[in-house]
C-alpha cells in the first residue's frame, strides 16, 4: 500500500482567460472537490458505510464526527472512541475513507444512504420533521444579542475566509460569541460540509452544546442547516441569503432565531426575534 499526503483544499489549473479583446493563457487556482466515505462501527462490529459526501479536503475528521453528531449517531465526545483514515487493504491510500469508532454499538437503521451526499443538496431521506424532533430537543434560551452585533457578522465572516480569497468558490460556516467575536470558522465547497466540520471541531474540543453562540452562514438556510445547528444546540442562525419555508418551520419548533438577508445594517428576522435587542 502506498501512502500519499492528504489532499489539498486548492488545486492548480490552466485557464484561457477572456478579457475584452485579449485572450490570455494563465495558471489559476480552484477549490478541490473529492468524495469522502464515512464509515462507523461500535465494539465488536464491522465498519459500515454511513454516507459518501463530496467535500473539500481538509478537516476530514471534524467532518466525519460532525456528520455523526448531526445524524444522532454520536451524542457527545464521550461516545467517540476514535476517528481515523482507513488504512486497510493493499490499494493506494487516497485519504478518502474515514472510519468513526463509537464506544457503543451502532445501529444504522434509518440512516441508510443509497446515494452520495453531494456538495449542494445536503442529506436527504428524512421521513418527516416529527421523526427528527424525536432526537433533537429544543435549544436553550441563549443570549440576547444587540442588533449592532449582527450588522458586523457578514464582513467578519468574509474577512476570515482564507481559501475563498484564493479560489472564490467556497461556502463558510462560523461561530461567533454574543459580542460578535469569531470563535471558529470552517470552509467547504458544500454548505452542509462546512457546518458539519464546524460542529465536529466543537465536539472534539468538548464545547458542545453551543448554547450561547451565533451561527453565521455564507449561503441560504435550508432545513438541513437548521437541523444540524439544533443538534449542536445553536440558538441563533444568521445568513446572507434566505431561509426556506421548511427551515423556518423547523426553527420555530426547535426554538431557534433565524436571521436572513443579513447584509450591512439590513436583515429579515423570521423566527424568535426576542433574542435581538433592537435598541442597541
Amino acid at each position: 500500500m502506498t501512502l500519499r499526503s492528504p489532499r489539498r483544499a486548492v488545486a492548480a489549473v490552466q485557464v484561457r482567460a477572456l478579457d475584452g479583446d485579449r485572450v490570455l493563457d494563465r495558471p489559476d487556482k480552484v477549490v478541490s472537490e473529492e468524495p469522502m466515505e464515512i464509515r462507523v462501527h461500535g465494539p465488536g462490529q464491522e465498519p459500515q458505510a454511513l454516507a459518501v459526501t463530496m467535500r473539500t479536503p481538509g478537516h476530514d475528521f471534524e467532518l466525519a464526527v460532525g456528520f455523526c453528531r448531526t445524524e444522532g449517531i454520536l451524542g457527545s465526545v464521550d461516545e467517540l472512541d476514535s476517528v481515523a483514515y482507513c488504512l486497510s487493504g493493499q490499494a493506494e491510500q487516497e485519504f478518502n475513507v474515514v472510519t468513526v469508532t463509537a464506544r457503543h454499538s451502532v445501529d444504522l437503521a434509518g440512516h441508510e444512504r443509497n446515494f452520495s451526499v453531494n456538495a449542494s443538496c445536503g442529506v436527504c431521506g428524512k421521513r418527516t420533521l416529527d421523526q427528527l424532533e424525536q432526537h433533537c430537543p429544543a435549544v436553550a434560551d441563549g443570549p440576547i444579542v444587540a442588533r449592532s452585533v449582527f450588522a458586523q457578522l457578514p464582513a467578519r465572516l468574509r474577512a476570515a475566509q482564507s481559501v475563498f480569497d484564493v479560489t472564490g468558490g467556497l461556502h463558510a460556516a462560523a461561530r461567533f460569541d454574543e459580542h460578535g467575536g469569531l470563535v471558529a470558522l470552517r470552509e467547504d465547497i458544500g454548505r452542509h460540509n462546512a457546518l458539519d466540520k464546524l460542529i465536529g471541531h466543537a465536539l472534539l474540543e468538548h464545547e458542545l452544546p453551543l448554547a450561547s453562540e451565533i451561527l453565521m452562514l455564507s449561503g441560504r438556510v435550508s432545513f438541513e442547516m437548521v437541523q444540524k445547528a439544533a443538534m449542536a444546540g445553536i440558538p441563533i442562525l444568521c445568513a446572507v441569503s434566505a431561509p426556506s419555508s421548511l427551515a423556518i418551520r423547523a426553527a420555530e419548533r426547535f426554538g431557534q432565531t433565524v436571521v436572513g438577508f443579513l447584509r450591512d445594517d439590513r436583515a429579515n428576522v423570521y423566527t424568535r426575534s426576542e433574542r435581538i435587542d433592537l435598541a442597541r
